[in-house]
């Protein structure tokens, strides 16, 4: 199973926005760049996954859908048998990707004009989302400690002014592969029941945790926070089908669950059906082995990238204890940003995640995906010991 990650793929000319928006948003040339910026894996998916969407297409008749119990009912089996979290399957509803669900959750829990709360660096999509909602982003920055971030709430807590409304919570953090304890996320919800806030925890990265590592679901760490706390989960990234636009916002409290359901009615939406079929076919033991490979496969491109990128002097890929997004601090070589930046997008012709977007904490760094083939993780990594060579 471990040369499926391994074999040569070419996404480009298929719509991927990983692949061909190389030119037109980073001037990195498309015959032969290196597209590291978006999160998306460039493997196939899982067999089984495969298996159960060629099923489908091989019966041929794409109607309306009903009945999502097992859809709902694989859900529950990946919580409880991957994360130690046992779920009611009557908490979940399902959103298009955890995106639209964050947007919807802005959506029924703020007002136009209220403040929304996350600590930065952290995914560039939060500030965009609270932005184009009319909503102001209060970005109180993480403190970096050695090779991790860590909370600062005392310091968030001086941020507030009493209109925040909404937390989003990044578990793990993404772009640092953080994993919170269950003490900080319990501090977390503290925090977030003292301000009255609605606490949205992003847990879409959740999977890729690396040997000696263990993530602990935000309901786990904190049931006592139900009444606030909405955990949003998907298939997504973990097994590469984000492109189906499915995943779940599960809500344990009722009255905040059915809240979203009548806004959910309103909208006339109902899932995909193909999306619920691929999902229902990965949280299964066959798609559990399939991540287990996956991972021992990233650690490798994580280990092979992170010697190599560190090697640079005044470059440094901070260690990873989940994701595959590697977060590298270019600070060490006293270059401005917009130095750093050419040199990787026209000497290098790499296209990753430039770190100012993720907000305060972020002005130094860029952020690499290494799910990809290892052959291109070697290349990416000769490229840029290529490009800061006079640093040698």
């Amino acid at each position: 199973m471990h040369d499926l990650f391994n074999q040569p793929t070419d996404r480009r000319g298929r719509h991927s926005a990983k692949w061909d928006l190389l030119e037109s948003k980073f001037d990195v040339p498309m015959e032969d760049g290196l597209s590291m910026w978006t999160a998306d894996s460039d493997y196939p998916t899982a067999p089984c996954v495969l298996k159960a969407l060629q099923d489908e297409i091989d019966h041929g008749v794409f109607g309306y859908f009903t009945d999502y119990s097992d859809y709902n009912a694989a859900i529950h089996w990946w919580m409880k048998e991957r994360h130690g979290w046992t779920i009611d399957t009557d908490w979940i509803l399902t959103s298009q990707g955890l995106g639209n669900a964050i947007a919807l959750c802005i959506d029924v829990w703020t007002n136009p004009g209220d403040r929304v709360v996350t600590f930065n660096p952290v995914y560039h999509e939060f500030e965009h989302k609270i932005r184009r909602a009319g909503r102001a982003p209060v970005q109180c920055p993480l403190v970096r400690d050695g090779d991790r971030y860590s909370l600062d709430l005392d310091a968030a807590q001086h941020m507030l002014d009493g209109s925040e409304k909404m937390l989003i919570f990044c578990s793990p953090q993404n772009p640092s592969g953080r994993i919170w304890s269950a003490d900080e996320l319990r501090a977390v919800a503290d925090f977030a029941a003292r301000n009255d806030l609605i606490l949205i925890s992003d847990e879409i990265h959740n999977d890729f945790i690396y040997p000696g590592n263990s993530f602990v679901p935000f309901d786990v760490a904190s049931p006592e926070s139900r009444d606030r706390a909405i955990i949003l989960t998907a298939s997504s990234k973990t097994f590469n089908i984000a492109g189906q636009k499915t995943g779940n916002m599960i809500i344990p409290d009722p009255t905040l669950r059915s809240a979203m359901e009548k806004r959910l009615q309103s909208l006339d939406y109902s899932p995909n059906a193909l999306g619920l079929k691929m999902v229902t076919a990965a949280y299964t033991p066959e798609g559990a082995a399939w991540v287990d490979a996956q991972i021992a496969h990233l650690a490798e491109n994580k280990t092979t990238f992170d010697a190599g990128v560190s090697a640079i002097p005044g470059v440094y890929s901070m260690p990873l204890a989940s994701t595959y997004l590697a977060w590298v601090d270019f600070s060490g070589t006293g270059m401005t940003f917009e130095e750093v930046s050419r040199r990787i997008r026209q000497d290098a012709r790499i296209a990753p995640s430039p770190g100012p977007e993720f907000g305060p904490g972020g002005e130094t760094f860029m952020r690499f995906n290494l799910a990809t083939q290892k052959q291109r993780v070697e290349e990416a990594v000769r490229r840029l010991q290529d490009a800061f060579s006079d640093l040698q």
